[in-house]
């Protein structure tokens, strides 16, 4: 339908009296709109004319709608063609549902559409042959659209929209579908258009018939009883399946049910604001800032919001959102400049050094240690249109160097203290043409260029959105490495929409803009980096961030700037709580603590010792597709496995086989589901909206990561490694890891539960269970690596009984190591690879060890003579 029309009738994609003129649509509405209307889906709400960055979609499924549809879409012009080149990307962001649960929003009906099918019948398609749209799940999902329902169960404002009419008319259909036409029972009437008139407007419509769209001009009434009606229907609805769950003894899993429901009502919340964020950024002008990649659009916008609220603590520094938006400027035209863009950027001077200019899209590497200055420059190369490296800063040699090749950086900017451990791998670094920068005056003394000088002669103007902007949501920015524990590190490729979903990271957890954040974490990590930093950056608090994390010092730090959000990972809470009791653990106003990696018994008296502090226990991995929340505060647990979450985020737990390391299938080839409370494989299905980007290099780095046909032919999931257990009541825990659980006497051993049970011991402070492989005999014997809490001694008759007591024979540990310290990486994982190649020989260890007695119940020390008697056989374990 040409312009015209649309403005006459409204009758186009508008379908609005809010467009008054052909400046008022985007450029893709001034095309030819065929039978569908347009095919971009955009309208603009009622009353909002011109205003920018306020049109949002109005379908969800434009492949849907083109199966309806007998008349094929014309294709697009020429000049619109490059406007919808420019939106495909954000389909995955458009999607709230993964396809196949059968939740997927219709789009909404247009002339010559024709009519559609029944809810009922198209989730029922979707579903494999459960009719979902006709569940409490379906009234959930419909009820969460509604902002009106939505907002207030939530407690926020309710925002104008259909929300109370349309809410009645969603349950009238429902009620139709469900009796097979028939329309609902006539209450009183309360208004025309509201309350129970819409909910027999919604049973009139069904089936066959389309929905009426609800007038968005109409401003809501303080009593209309809509909203109301629907809240008062839920629990009728909702009795029977109640029944039948108290009949099957499904009580435990309905306990949860409200937390749950909120939840998934959060979760629905946040993807409806990421969704409008990256609508925001589409539409906005390419020549500004706010129309860049999600992480320029967002900081420009807070900048401009929030301009003097602080964003990051750095010691005695302070950085507000104006002044990081002005530093991360500069670096960009820094950066700019080096790619060769010197017209019309402004300031600066030449550059000195004879180096190619990087390519658009080229990747820098960052090796600095968490600072403001690595916040700047990656914030910078992002508005540059570069992508960047995370190194993880204590690489050296040849694991640094395969991580630039692998990651195939054309530049290195590094922090001066690392000058003099980096010296030797210099002329190894300049053989590999990588352009070399450092973050400070030092770098002179050794020929590498100071890149805060040069930043420092660019101007602080914003740079042209357009350079950044991605040509696809699923192009790679950012390269995060994994932490090495099974060999070097594989750069993971992070996307644009998973920056973009890790902004909600934050909102999920329940925190708010007026927090303050406490991150003591590496930022090449993701925890740090894309939780920690870039999950601020979505709800605009603020955050204390910390070069390295000091136990002593933490408590102190909580009280001196007000923190009352904590980011942990791995060890660091079990650091607090062996820490002396001082005065400055009390009085504090932590919160929240969330992360991930913390051990039930560490939980337990973190919170007993620190006073009523939220723990919100998560789980996710760099490369991964899925994350988990432990929003209930289940003590141990790292999530729920509850249907409302797991049609939110999907995922499942099958049977795996530890001895051949594969998952176990049945007859038709495909996997088996685990029942409650048996170890399983943590899985996740691969989609557009929960993708698997691999690494960076050859396919067969990312071998075994993805499985084929796992519940039907064709279907791809994401293989997490991880073996989680979901119990009866829905909770999910952590078991083990695949590669961590060994086999021994026929049975599997899972070092988790091994570790936990030795931690029960007082005078053990920490401990590391590991298999190690003993000539002559199959599979791995449990090894554990101790650490004492000073001053007690080690008491082997005590540390025997208990392990006797609290584990099976097959899992006692064989061997012990004491250690005054257990090895971890830089992000805190304890190192069971480089343990199990270190062994237990004695004569290559200087740490004492002991050995398992059978017959004489206790552990003996492990002498050279103990050693060779055990590899000639003599000796039983």
């Amino acid at each position: 339908m040409p312009p015209s029309r649309i403005l006459k009738d409204g009758s186009g994609p508008g379908g609005d009296s809010g467009v008054t003129s052909d400046k008022d649509l985007p450029r893709c509405c001034l095309a030819t709109c065929g039978p569908l209307g347009c095919p971009g889906g955009w309208v603009v709400p009622s009353g909002l004319g011109r205003r920018p960055g306020l049109w949002r979609p109005a379908t969800y499924d434009l492949r849907r709608s083109l199966e309806a549809s007998s008349s094929p879409l014309p294709a697009p012009s020429a000049p619109i063609k490059t406007r919808m080149e420019s939106t495909p990307w954000l389909a995955p962001v458009l999607a709230p549902l993964p396809r196949g649960s059968g939740l997927s929003r219709r789009p909404s009906g247009t002339a010559g559409q024709g009519p559609r099918p029944s809810p009922g019948a198209a989730a029922k398609a979707a579903g494999g042959g459960r009719d979902l749209a006709a569940g409490p799940l379906a009234l959930c999902w419909r009820l969460s659209t509604f902002s009106g329902v939505s907002g207030g169960l939530l407690g926020s404002k309710p925002e104008r929209g259909p929300g109370r009419a349309g809410a009645a008319g969603c349950l009238g259909a429902l009620w139709a579908e469900r009796s097979g036409g028939e329309a609902a029972p006539r209450p009183a009437r309360r208004g025309k258009g509201g309350g129970w008139e819409g909910a027999r407007a919604g049973a009139r419509a069904l089936p066959g018939q389309r929905l009426a769209a609800p007038d968005l001009r109409r401003e809501p009434r303080a009593h209309d009883g809509g909203a109301m009606a629907a809240l008062l229907l839920l629990p009728l609805l909702l009795l029977p399946l109640l029944l039948l769950a108290w009949k099957l003894h499904l009580g435990p899993r309905l306990r949860w049910f409200a937390a749950d429901f909120a939840f998934a009502l959060r979760a629905l919340r946040c993807k409806r604001a990421l969704r409008k964020r990256a609508l925001a950024a589409a539409a906005a002008d390419p020549g500004g800032p706010e129309g860049g990649c999600s992480l320029a659009w967002r900081l420009a916008q807070l900048a401009r919001e929030r301009p003097a609220h602080v964003f990051l603590i750095h010691g005695a520094r302070r950085f507000s959102y104006a002044e990081a938006e002005r530093e991360s400027n500069r670096a960009a035209r820094a950066f700019l400049r080096a790619r060769g863009r010197d017209a019309g950027l402004g300031g600066g001077a030449e550059d000195e050094q004879a180096a190619a200019p990087l390519a658009p899209g080229a990747t820098v590497a960052l090796l600095l240690p968490a600072c403001p200055e690595f916040l700047w420059l990656w914030f910078g190369l992002a508005k540059a249109g570069l992508r960047t490296a995370f190194v993880p800063a204590a690489l050296r040699r040849g694991p640094l160097l395969h991580c630039l090749r692998s990651c195939g950086a054309r530049a290195l900017v590094l922090a001066p203290e690392f000058l003099e451990s980096l010296e030797p791998d210099l002329p190894a670094l300049r053989d590999m043409g990588l352009r070399l920068w450092a973050v400070g005056p030092e770098a002179h003394r050794v020929g590498i260029s100071d890149f805060l000088a040069e930043a420092s002669a660019e101007v602080d103007e914003p740079v042209p959105g357009y350079l950044s902007a991605p040509q696809s949501i699923m192009d790679t920015c950012l390269y995060i490495f994994t932490s090495g524990t099974t060999g070097l590190p594989k750069a993971a490729r992070i996307s644009h929409l998973k920056v973009l979903q890790c902004q909600g990271f934050y909102q999920l957890c329940g925190a708010l803009p007026e927090d303050v954040i406490y991150l003591a974490l590496p930022l090449y990590h993701m925890s740090g980096s894309l939780l920690g930093i870039v999950g601020c950056l979505g709800i605009g608090a603020t955050v204390v961030l910390k070069s390295k994390f000091s136990a002593g010092q933490f408590w102190e730090d909580c009280q001196q700037h007000r923190v009352t959000v904590f980011q942990y990972i791995g060890e660091l809470c079990r650091y607090l709580v062996n820490q002396p009791p001082s005065k400055a653990e009390r009085g504090h106003k932590v919160r929240l603590a969330v992360g991930s990696g913390l051990r039930p018994d560490t939980w337990e008296r973190f919170v007993r010792r620190f006073g009523p502090v939220q723990v919100l226990e998560t789980y996710g991995l760099t490369e991964g597709n899925i994350a988990t929340f432990n929003y209930t505060g289940e003590l141990g647990a790292v999530g729920r496995a509850s249907w409302l979450y797991k049609h939110v985020f999907p995922f499942s737990l099958i049977r795996y086989d530890v001895t051949t390391g594969k998952p176990i299938r049945d007859a038709q080839g495909h996997c088996v589901a685990t029942c409650p409370g048996e170890p399983g494989l943590l899985v996740a299905p691969v989609s557009q909206q929960s993708p698997f980007l691999g690494y960076a290099g050859g396919p067969e780095l990312a071998l075994g990561k993805l499985l084929k046909n796992v519940f039907r032919p064709g279907d791809v999931f994401f293989n997490t490694g991880d073996l989680l257990v979901c119990d009866d009541q829905g909770f999910l825990r952590f078991h083990d890891r695949t590669g961590d659980t060994f086999r021994w006497k026929g049975e599997n051993v899972a070092t988790t539960e091994v570790a936990e049970a030795l931690e029960g011991l007082d005078f053990l402070q920490e401990v590391n269970v590991y298999g190690v492989t003993v000539p002559g005999h199959e599979g791995r014997a449990g090894m554990a690596a101790l650490v004492l809490r000073a001053p007690q001694p080690l008491d082997l008759a005590q540390l025997y009984a208990h392990v006797s007591e609290n584990l099976p024979p097959y899992a006692w540990p064989r061997f012990l190591r004491l250690q005054e310290s257990l090895a971890t990486t830089e992000t805190f994982k304890q190192q069971k690879m480089r343990m199990t190649k270190e062994g237990f020989n004695p004569n290559a260890l200087s740490d004492p060890l002991y050995i398992l007695d059978q017959a004489g119940g206790a552990y003996l020390p492990l002498t050279p003579a103990r050693y060779r008697a055990l590899l000639a056989g003599e000796l039983r374990i």
